[in-house]
């Protein structure tokens, strides 16, 4: 049995003591494949260093809404050089979304700022149309300015709702724009209350996995550092709730996330 990560952030300065030692475990703890995502220029620089290195580790490129400059000429410089390292790397096929992209309201409370991260998110899918790439996104607290922007923008290659907030609209909507949804720690928690309704809603030709790591770990290790092998604590979840195997959400979340990001 085989599990993908669609979601994690081995660049996290977390991992620093151990990256190497651990990448080599997840693999043998059948994460055979995994995509270490952007969510900052040298965090996408980490990430394109880490998919040259292995070659099953893939990577995502992008500023996400909490890693945005606070200087707005800092801002289109950073997507600029977001491009640039796109442009040089897409050939090697590793590179597969532009992302963490959106919008994250949680924290950013200026209305100024706000509008700043709408139109980085803005940005960043035009940029993902010129590379024929997916996105990825990460959204909170923002759900109907992400709804209102994805149907505002054409999005070529759709993409995926990344650790997808559980929220009904949100999830309905993002599947009738053609999204993915990944589910990650959360709704392995014992308060997340609507996680089972969620989890059904999901088509299985919609959903993904991932534990997002070093961030949230879910059930029965919430509070330690995450990581890859983490997931498959999600997936069991998952198969719980859909009244399915483990195994089967280990191949379908497998298939989908090769599809929507076209792994080779």
């Amino acid at each position: 049995m085989e599990f993908l990560d669609s979601h994690c952030h081995l660049d996290d300065e977390r991992f620093d003591e151990d990256r190497e030692k651990l990448i080599q475990e997840i693999k043998k703890a059948g994460i055979t494949r995994f995509v270490s995502a952007g969510y900052s220029v040298e965090g996408s620089k980490t990430g394109i260093a880490l998919s040259k290195k292995y070659e099953f580790i893939y990577t995502t490129c992008g500023i996400s809404p909490n890693d945005i400059p606070q200087n707005e000429e800092e801002l289109w410089k950073n997507i600029d050089k977001i491009r640039d390292l796109v442009k040089e790397n897409i050939e090697d096929k590793k590179i597969v979304a532009i992302g963490e992209i959106g919008l994250d309201y949680y924290w950013e409370k200026d209305l100024q700022r706000r509008e700043l991260q709408r139109q980085a998110f803005i940005k960043q899918i035009e940029m993902a149309n010129v590379f024929d790439l997916p996105i990825v996104i990460h959204t909170r607290e923002a759900v109907m300015d992400t709804i209102e922007i994805l149907k505002n923008h054409i999005v070529n290659k759709k993409g995926v709702f990344h650790c997808c907030p559980l929220n009904r609209e949100l999830v309905k909507e993002a599947l009738k724009l053609g999204f993915y949804i990944s589910f990650a720690g959360p709704v392995t928690f014992k308060n997340s209350k609507n996680a089972n309704e969620i989890i059904q809603m999901v088509p299985n030709d919609k959903m993904l996995i991932e534990t997002d790591s070093p961030y949230l770990a879910p059930e029965p290790v919430r509070g330690t550092r995450n990581d890859p092998r983490n997931v498959k604590y999600i997936a069991q979840k998952i198969a719980e709730v859909k009244g399915i195997s483990l195994e089967e959400v280990a191949k379908i979340t497998y298939e989908n996330a090769k599809e929507i990001f076209k792994m080779v």
